[in-house]
């Protein structure tokens, strides 16, 4: 359960962008939908790897360029 303080006088505007800021960092959402559909642990693996590939790759082009 998230418990978020709120001040004195503070709008509910900055109180909710508080909890929605609070909430994305959980990870809940991404996790529900991770758990949605069965993904093989090969496949994750794979597209783990393509991932760190890609970022590598705009990494040595941010230094080249």
């Amino acid at each position: 359960m998230l418990i978020i303080p709120v001040k004195d006088g503070e709008s509910i505007d900055r109180a909710l962008k508080k909890y929605k800021r609070k909430f994305d960092k959980t990870g809940t959402v991404r996790k529900l939908r991770a758990r949605q559909q069965f993904v093989k642990p090969s496949v994750q693996k794979r597209k783990q790897v393509q991932k760190a590939a890609y970022k590598q790759r705009l990494q040595s082009q941010e230094e080249q360029g």
